[in-house]
């Protein structure tokens, strides 16, 4: 079809196989081809060059749009390739509660780059040879020395408004203690803040029978999915569960805490280039926007 609309604009099958950088005899053949197989003539040959058919202008308008569109698409898939990545690994909480509603803001700042998300739920050694920018949780001492705290650890209970009334209220943790609680399944000891660690931190027991309704999760997403449908009383991390709290889907059911050494730290890659410095300065940015 290429070689048959050259021919169509240049006027000639010499013309066309030098700009094409065939042989005449090699273009005349492929043009006999096209029309063995419309079974029309599509060109009439004159003393100097070529002239279109009917049916070769008829041709031309379906080939001329054609040719068109894939030489856009290609060049389109050329840009594309040539579009820079920006690599962030962090874990599902983060990435599904924090980072998605808000990445947008990325994309208008800077719609030159694509950011690629790749969350996992415990960042294995190593991880810095694998992003352009890595956001996790620690303590100060796992990645201080080589990160900044973007996000505190701080926390508060959370559950719905009907939740809530039936089954509140929690104002006192020792009111917690006797509720049916959500967890996030965790090593031992968890690396965050737990029911368990929650409640010792006001010198709250808990009775064995208490926690016989309670239900655990191996993701953080899930986590407030139950919270959401009313299932119990879940952590809250805050930066995490703003938004929800914003909108009313969740309350605060519980009295907060703090952790100001441990938290999510946004970590650059061994060697930043550009695109990780503005993903970096624009996580930083939009945490200090949002007043978190």
């Amino acid at each position: 079809m290429r070689l048959f609309l050259e021919v169509a604009r240049l006027g000639s099958l010499s013309a066309a196989a030098a700009h094409l950088g065939l042989t005449q005899p090699a273009v005349s053949y492929q043009i006999r081809r096209l029309e063995e197989q419309f079974g029309v003539s599509l060109l009439r040959r004159r003393q100097r060059g070529v002239e279109l058919t009917v049916e070769g202008e008829r041709l031309l308008e379906v080939t001329a749009k054609a040719v068109g569109d894939i030489d856009a698409l290609a060049r389109s898939f050329r840009v594309e390739a040539q579009r820079p990545v920006v690599r962030l690994r962090t874990d599902y909480a983060f990435s599904a509660l924090w980072l998605i509603p808000r990445m947008d803001g990325f994309r208008r700042l800077h719609p030159e780059t694509d950011m690629q998300i790749v969350a996992t739920q415990r960042l294995a050694a190593g991880f810095r040879d694998e992003a352009d920018v890595a956001v996790v949780f620690g303590t100060r001492d796992e990645f201080g020395a080589v990160g900044r705290l973007l996000l505190p650890e701080s926390i508060v209970p959370v559950c719905t408004r009907g939740f809530l009334d039936r089954n509140g209220p929690f104002d006192d943790p020792r009111q917690l203690a006797k509720a049916r609680l959500i967890h996030l399944d965790a090593p031992l000891p968890s690396p965050w803040f737990d029911w368990r660690t929650y409640l010792a931190e006001f010198s709250v027991p808990r009775d064995t029978h208490a926690g016989r309704g309670d239900i655990s999760f191996n993701t953080y997403s899930l986590v407030i999915q139950a919270a959401l449908t009313e299932q119990g009383v879940a952590i809250g991390w805050m930066g995490l569960v703003d938004t929800l709290l914003s909108a009313h889907m969740l309350v605060e059911a519980g009295p907060p805490l703090e952790a100001s050494d441990r938290g999510y730290w946004l970590v650059p890659p061994r060697s930043p280039n550009v695109h990780s410095e503005r993903l970096s300065a624009w996580l930083s940015d939009e945490v200090t926007r949002n007043g978190e």
